[in-house]
């Protein structure tokens, strides 16, 4: 019994063990590159899993009984009867913007197209009128509150993208609203400047103009404060051409920023085969591409991020093929596209759309919406997998396995969130389940 008690006293101490999940989803793997075909299909599922974390990562990951000979803990989780996965990586969101569209809602059920909408100053031009009306202090605020809704339903990492400025002040300040929000929130933001979002009223007729302005000054302004990582440009018909697009993808990169696109959103313009051609790390929407573009941007592996809930919301009644993506080797990743048109902060809903409305397995869906939405913001080194080294981002599902995130839909499995080893969300200590915000 003494040499029993010994070794129980030489375990390593750590912040905190979760142990005894019925399915422990770790998607462990090659971090290089993005999962494609089959691999999306293998999650490295341990059952009775544990995991233990110390200083914000995760140290060791396993059976429960191995780990609890290795470890012990003030702080221990069970998660027995639970489905314990990483953090959702949002890979798509317009976080930060000012206004509400729901007048557009009713045109949109009453029959109007997003381009009907647009054309006449709504959509998009509307939400840029409110937003430049807004203050930093008021766009942060609205930004704090949707993280703590995404928080809430497991979301540890977003994208989150400025394009309703239009101006070089505007845009500066969406992104400054940005980078505040990321230093006051548990949830990490990645930036992406969009400041090719649409053209502004102030260059009706001249998008070339707008485009000049954007490479000439906006683009060097944002480097210059360092207020983004990517450049994003929405290459459709009416909007920006193949081109303009090309030109302000390719200043983006000159300034340090890696390149995304809107592509094929309302029409097959080739913006799927851009993103190909400028090896973008990214291509989102993708309703209209071509298998010629997918099989290009696999070879590049390019992420095709999908937005089923973009499709849902303008009643297009057509979806992204995923099947015809991942076929073709293409990397798939999910976002909310979380904009004023599409109020959508909850990713177990985008993994039951990606099942439902794009024939995702399950498992596929979970692998799109953790490691792969990780890879298409360069950041599958640090969270996206339970592996060791990577940061505590954990989220514990009232759910038996993980088949139920497609399965049951509407309602939020979440139980507990774990960010950077802490708990953060806990619906059984709280009843508004987040218990610690500061950073």
């Amino acid at each position: 019994m003494a040499q029993k008690a010994g070794r129980r006293g030489n375990r390593e101490t750590v912040d905190l063990l979760i142990v005894n999940a019925n399915e422990l989803v770790t998607l462990a793997g090659d971090n290089q590159k993005p999962r494609t075909g089959k691999q999306m299909r293998e999650l490295g599922i341990v059952r009775d899993g544990s995991l233990a974390v110390k200083d914000g990562r995760i140290v060791a990951v396993g059976k429960t009984h191995d780990i609890m000979k290795r470890f012990r803990s003030g702080n221990v989780l069970s998660a027995n009867d639970k489905t314990v996965l990483p953090g959702f990586v949002d890979a798509h969101t317009h976080l930060v913007f000012a206004g509400s569209r729901e007048d557009e809602f009713q045109m949109r059920v009453e029959g109007a197209s997003y381009m009907e909408i647009l054309n006449a100053g709504g959509g998009i031009l509307k939400t840029v009128r409110e937003t430049r009306r807004a203050s930093v202090d008021k766009l942060v605020a609205d930004g704090l509150g949707t993280l703590d809704v995404m928080l809430e339903h497991g979301t540890t990492t977003v994208e989150a993208k400025s394009g309703y400025g239009l101006t070089t002040k505007d845009e500066l300040k969406i992104l400054e609203a940005t980078r505040r929000a990321n230093q006051l929130h548990t949830v990490d933001i990645v930036s992406t400047f969009l400041g090719a979002h649409a053209v502004p009223p102030e260059f009706k007729g001249n998008a070339q103009g707008y485009v000049n302005l954007i490479v000439e000054e906006m683009l060097p302004r944002v480097a210059e404060k360092v207020l983004a990582e990517f450049c994003d440009v929405f290459c459709e018909r009416g909007v920006f051409s193949l081109d303009q697009s090309k030109k302000i993808l390719a200043a983006g990169k000159s300034h340090g920023l890696k390149a995304k696109v809107h592509a094929d959103e309302m029409s097959m313009l080739g913006g799927a085969g851009l993103a190909a051609d400028v090896g973008a790390i990214s291509a989102e929407h993708l309703l209209f591409s071509s298998e010629e573009s997918l099989k290009a941007m696999a070879a590049k592996n390019v992420v095709a991020v999908l937005l089923p809930a973009a499709a849902f919301s303008l009643m297009m009644g057509k979806y992204a093929d995923a099947r015809l993506m991942i076929d073709c080797g293409v990397p798939v990743a999910l976002g909310t596209d979380f904009n004023p048109s599409c109020l959508m902060e909850n990713m177990q809903l985008i993994v039951a759309f990606a099942c439902h409305l794009m024939r995702l397995t399950p498992a596929e869906a979970i692998t799109a919406a953790t490691i792969n939405s990780a890879h298409a913001l360069g950041k599958a080194n640090e969270v996206g997998s339970l592996e060791v080294g990577k940061k505590g981002d954990i989220v514990v599902l009232n759910a038996p396995n993980h088949k139920f995130l497609g399965y049951h839909f509407g309602a939020n499995l979440v139980d507990k969130v774990v960010k950077n080893g802490r708990v953060v969300v806990d619906k059984e200590a709280s009843p508004s389940g987040i218990v610690h915000m500061e950073e």
